[in-house]
């Protein structure tokens, strides 16, 4: 069976890699469209691809004809920038007015760009349609578990994901002992980690609970925990990291759990609707 093109839209971090390498072992054409000061430079090694800047709507629609894309997929951080930065062309112009740029998050914003692209016939698909495996399951990954006070602070931190995430504000929140000290916004996940250490309080480290935003669209920006999260907590002095079952992430599962045992964090997925024990 013929494997269609790929288009992957690569931000930041190990992802994209990963999402390349799966694509080699597949026999599946790709290529990938990087951004300056988003992508990293290793992502593009040895793969057709083409740097572009994010306004450069009119320039990215001749490389998908160019490359006869029919799939695309979104994967990495991506940071939201401002206008001016986005210097955006007459044909990205045309579609933040016809959205509302002002009036969008940064999930809702993501949302806007994979539905106008599936109206020019693309077909937007998750990164774990090209590689399994990489959805959080229910349980926990790690032989380090959350006690009692863990746990309170996982639903804490959780009740409060969720309010940010109606708002399209952010996805993470860090909670020691009932006490919010982070929430997530537009400087990402390890930025945010980054200054828990100065917040901590004495006794028992707090958790980093990521969740997906109510009426998520699984495609695109999904909450990831990857190697780097778990060494920013761990830095940060938390004691674990808690998700949703079906609801992130997880890149390198396997060498995320490993470091997670060595650093002695917990890592667990959460039930999808329930909320966790107390």
């Amino acid at each position: 069976m013929t494997q269609t093109r790929l288009a992957l839209v690569a931000g930041g971090g190990d992802l994209p890699r990963r999402l390349i390498e799966a694509c080699r072992q597949q026999d599946r054409p790709v290529f990938v469209l990087a951004f300056n000061r988003f992508t990293d430079a290793e992502t593009v090694e040895g793969v057709e691809h083409a740097w572009c800047r994010l306004g450069a709507a009119k320039r990215i629609a001749d490389l998908f004809a160019e490359w006869s894309v029919e799939d695309v997929c979104f994967a990495g951080h991506f940071r939201r920038p401002g206008l001016m930065e986005l210097a955006p062309d007459g044909e990205a112009m045309r579609f933040l007015l016809k959205v509302g740029w002002r009036s969008l998050g940064d999930a809702g914003l993501m949302d806007a760009i994979a539905a106008e692209l599936e109206e020019r016939g693309y077909r937007v698909i998750a990164p774990q349609d090209v590689l399994g495996d990489l959805l959080s399951t229910e349980g926990c990954y790690t032989r380090a578990a959350p006690d009692d006070g863990a746990w309170e602070d996982i639903g804490r931190g959780r009740q409060v994901a969720r309010v940010l995430g109606t708002a399209d504000a952010g996805q993470g929140v860090v909670v020691q002992q009932g006490v919010v000290l982070a929430i997530e916004a537009a400087e990402g996940t390890d930025a945010m980690l980054a200054r828990c250490g100065e917040l901590s309080r004495e006794g028992p480290g707090g958790v980093l609970v990521k969740v997906r935003r109510p009426q998520q669209d699984d495609r695109v920006d999904l909450p990831t925990v990857g190697i780097d999260t778990i060494r920013a907590a761990a830095a940060a002095g938390l004691r674990g990291v808690a998700v949703e079952a079906g609801g992130a992430v997880l890149v390198d599962h396997d060498a995320l759990v490993a470091l997670a045992d060595e650093l002695g964090l917990f890592v667990v997925g959460l039930p999808a609707d329930d909320p966790p024990p107390s």
